[in-house]
């Protein structure tokens, strides 16, 4: 990746992150110990299976630190009726720190209910299914998961708080989809360099050299330790590797994408969120098959290509179409994927070539023929 470019000395840059980031085996037990440095009166959105699983240790632990917390189920999807409903139970409570502890939906309707109502944010990701936890990034969808728009907030969490146990035992698949996400960060990254595009840092300045350094040591711990974690995890077993692979996920992924940027990757999972087969499909597997078709967009060299295939097939993630459920998919509704993706202001618009549905499609349908094509045997 080209870090040294004439425009980031003219045009400065920036740089941000959560307050602090901690990750450690138990953490979950100490949540209390963290929530009482930002304030008294908590109110935390829970997942409904985290609370099921761990709401008791939660409570044990608010309750040994005298904190009077409100506990609510996350209602399941970060729509306008969801934020909404949480916003108004923060006022109701008066709380002063909201902590969303669960899965990307969750911190990110955290997120947003916090700044509304002038709150502190820590955010407990029980998966490292995506790298929403440490960004001042919320995504809004609709009731039916159709995404509507990525919404940029003032600040970052104070707090990331993850425990690395409890995510090793969560379902594998998770752990993946994370990688997913993260897979597309390098390559975005540089997108964003070559059509000189800001990230996303108010006031939205190019990226910093942290931030390149960190989206390309992203790309190195996903293809070192990313079969080994997997391998490891597939067990609920804590190594070394799985580790390293939430590290991967959850802050550098994180940090790599606002500081950086996204493109085509996610540009690409945007649009396939409009084809209703794919919505048992979580967000980075799609943006995994979305890093695919944007290395095919850029041209990049077939050995790139590949490289990148051997990878997503190692750890299970879709390289096909019919990995997606979309085996019967035509140049019609993939033009569809195509229209939803570069929809006014869309993100794919950082890619540095010329875009139109129709380039847009022809790559998306030239990465599943070679991808099909190079396939292993069954």
């Amino acid at each position: 990746m080209t870090t040294a470019i004439g425009w980031q000395a003219a045009e400065g840059r920036a740089y941000g992150g959560p307050g602090r980031y901690i990750q450690r085996a138990g953490e979950i037990e100490r949540l209390a110990d963290h929530l009482r440095d930002l304030g008294s009166r908590p109110f935390l959105l829970v997942d409904r299976i985290v609370d099921e699983r761990h709401g008791a240790a939660i409570r044990a632990s608010l309750a040994e630190a005298g904190l009077d917390a409100r506990i609510e189920l996350f209602g399941g999807e970060c729509s306008t009726e969801e934020i909404e409903r949480v916003t108004a139970l923060v006022a109701e409570t008066g709380a002063d720190v909201v902590a969303g502890i669960g899965g990307g939906k969750t911190a990110d309707t955290a997120k947003v209910a916090a700044v509304r109502q002038g709150a502190r944010i820590a955010v407990v990701p029980t998966i490292a299914s995506t790298d929403a936890p440490c960004s001042a990034i919320a995504v809004r969808y609709n009731d039916e998961g159709v995404m509507q728009e990525a919404i940029s907030l003032p600040r970052n969490p104070d707090i990331v708080i993850v425990d690395s146990a409890l995510i090793a035992k969560a379902p594998v698949r998770f752990l993946v989809a994370g990688m997913g996400d993260a897979l597309s960060t390098f390559f975005e990254a540089r997108s964003n360099l070559e059509s000189r595009s800001p990230n996303f840092i108010r006031p939205y300045l190019p990226a910093p050299q942290a931030g390149i350094a960190i989206a390309r040591a992203c790309h190195e711990v996903l293809m070192r330790d990313g079969l080994a974690a997997k391998v490891a995890a597939e067990r609920g077993l804590l190594t070394p590797a799985v580790e390293a692979i939430i590290e991967a996920n959850t802050l550098l992924s994180g940090l790599g994408f606002e500081n950086c940027g996204v493109s085509g990757a996610h540009g690409i999972h945007d649009g396939l969120t409009v084809l209703p087969a794919t919505r048992r499909f979580f967000h980075g597997e799609k943006v995994a098959f979305g890093t695919l078709c944007l290395l095919m967009l850029e041209g990049r060299p077939l050995a790139e290509i590949d490289e990148t295939l051997r990878f997503c097939r190692q750890v299970g993630l879709p390289t096909t179409l019919a990995d997606l459920d979309l085996a019967d998919a035509g140049p019609e509704e993939i033009g569809r994927v195509a229209q939803a993706a570069l929809k006014p202001g869309a993100i794919i618009n950082r890619v540095a070539t010329p875009l139109s549905p129709d380039i847009v499609r022809d790559a998306i349908l030239a990465l599943d023929a070679y991808a099909s094509r190079t396939a292993p045997a069954a």
